[in-house]
């Protein structure tokens, strides 16, 4: 199943709840998201049915290997975009939300130059 964009968002989101909190449900998504119930609702049920997340009893969320994976990914792309918008200029709250945008579509050579040249 090849994830579209919104799942690699829930993805990260779930990867980033669970370094605050013990304990992810789908509202904490909601509240983070800013979507409502049947919409995240929704996506843990696709989420889920593609072998990326576990709906443990009490309703707790937990990345499968394979979700985790892509989370942890778009995560670090996330990081490394913002931190590099940044370093040429861009104030934080917009690095942040063009690298939201430009995560999901950049090539790995792209990023990979990126990160090359940030290590530098």
């Amino acid at each position: 199943m090849r994830l579209q964009e919104s799942g690699e968002m829930y993805l990260e989101t779930i990867y980033v709840l669970t370094k605050k909190y013990d304990i992810v449900r789908s509202i904490d998504i909601c509240e983070y998201m800013g979507y409502s119930k049947p919409s995240v609702s929704r996506a843990m049920g696709l989420l889920k049915q593609g072998g990326y997340i576990v709906v443990e009893h009490g309703g707790s969320i937990v990345l499968t290997e394979a979700g985790k994976e892509i989370a942890v990914k778009i995560f670090n792309r996330h990081t490394l975009l913002s931190s590099f918008l940044m370093s040429i200029g861009v104030d934080e709250k917009t690095a942040s939300e063009d690298a939201c945008k430009i995560e999901h579509h950049i090539s790995d050579t792209t990023y990979n130059a990126i990160k090359k040249h940030m290590e530098l």
